[in-house]
């Protein structure tokens, strides 16, 4: 694609401090920003943890591996400190290398390096925000909420998102009133840009139904049941528990419906889960799939759930249901509503029982399962399109750059 003309050229740092690139959460975020605005013309390099997937046509600078710690676990851990450690040293060197422009820092730890890097090199900083830090730290169990060591973190976070960056990127409206309530972040510095939907690439009209009953035969589920389709990080507030309750009361009322659970860790641990309450006849739990195959795997999907806990994280993975065109049944949270608006089947939020009857009422109604999925491809080619993120990201650049 050529640049357009009147765009200006920036270099961008971006720091992500995760092993990207892998198929799950933030990182399509960071793979589709960065392929966007590389389109759009600017230079981006990526410091990142040494290990990932390296992705065609990005600059992607790795980490060397810890010595004494060569695997970490996915979220919250206290390797991660050590790993930060070494992606604070990467990133100064690849700054003094690469003279960016703009640093653009993802996630907390991205954003605290990044501000330290930015006041070295004299350039803006941007923040892409991604979910509340202390919060995540509390969902995978790292941090007590009611602990000394809480009020440390949430300080700290207060500090990275108030007094470092230029502007804060959000993945959603909600977040931005999250950050000015929470953490007394400037409205002046918020700039909301919800994730976006590569509806070219996971567009329904791409997988013939030859093709869909091949992979569904290989994938060992029945010609005909509905499937019920989940893509995603598994963990409890991810709501994985509440799903596989889901399928045994699905189970229990004779419903022939099959849930199609894709993506890592622990699977091993969920498929056991499972196979204990008796529905591992009904769960198929597909293991990582790589992001080029989820749009193949995805578009077997009658109905998308996202049964996710969290309140302030976006939900990006909605985005791909919606393209595909298919009915999402979800937790009631304002993140959720801020994707689908008045077209999900929303549940309130933890009511397991609930969210099974919605799923079994969808599964009745096909009809409703058509209308919603064509209204939510719409909503996502005319809402959610990462051309027009990627100028307001430039834009964002621009202004930044002037000042």
């Amino acid at each position: 694609m050529t640049p357009s003309p009147q765009l200006p050229r920036f270099r961008v740092l971006m720091i992500a401090p995760t092993s990207f690139f892998s198929d799950y959460g933030g990182h399509i975020r960071i793979l589709e920003e960065s392929y966007t605005l590389q389109e759009l013309g600017q230079e981006i390099a990526i410091v990142t943890y040494y290990k990932g997937s390296d992705m065609p046509d990005l600059d992607i600078r790795r980490t060397p591996p810890l010595p004494y710690h060569t695997d970490y676990e996915v979220g919250s851990s206290r390797h991660k400190l050590a790993f930060d450690v070494y992606l604070a040293a990467k990133s100064l060197l690849e700054g003094l290398r690469f003279r960016p422009d703009v640093i653009h820092g993802h996630m907390h730890e991205g954003a605290l390096i990044g501000g330290v890097l930015a006041r070295v090199l004299r350039v803006p900083l941007v923040f892409d925000f991604q979910g509340s830090l202390t919060g995540e730290m509390v969902d995978h169990h790292f941090l007590d909420p009611n602990g000394r060591v809480y009020a440390l973190a949430h300080r700290l976070e207060k500090f990275i998102s108030g007094r470092l960056p230029d502007a804060v990127l959000t993945s959603s409206l909600q977040a931005g009133e999250f950050l000015r309530k929470q953490f007394d972040v400037p409205q002046a510095q918020i700039y909301p840009l919800p994730d976006c939907a590569n509806t070219s690439r996971f567009d329904p009209l791409k997988f013939t139904p030859e093709a869909k009953l091949q992979l569904r035969r290989h994938l060992g589920i029945p010609d005909d049941h509905l499937i019920v389709a989940y893509l995603g990080l598994l963990t409890d507030y991810q709501g994985i528990p509440h799903l596989i309750e889901t399928a045994v009361r699905c189970q229990q009322t004779g419903e022939a419906i099959h849930f199609l659970v894709m993506g890592y860790p622990d699977v091993d641990h969920y498929r056991a889960m499972a196979e204990n309450r008796g529905v591992g006849g009904i769960m198929t739990f597909t293991g990582k799939v790589e992001y080029r195959d989820a749009p193949y795997y995805l578009s077997l999907g009658d109905i998308a759930v996202t049964p996710k806990m969290s309140q302030t994280e976006g939900s990006g993975k909605m985005l791909n249901y919606m393209a595909l065109g298919q009915p999402i049944v979800a937790y009631d949270s304002p993140v959720h509503r801020e994707y689908l608006a008045d077209l999900g089947v929303y549940v309130p939020m933890g009511d397991v029982a609930g969210f099974a009857t919605a799923v079994i009422q969808l599964a009745h109604q096909p009809d409703k399962r058509r209308d919603l999925g064509q209204k939510l491809r719409q909503r996502a080619i005319e809402e959610y399109s990462w051309q027009r993120a990627g100028k307001q990201i430039v834009d964002l650049y621009n202004d930044l750059t002037r000042k």
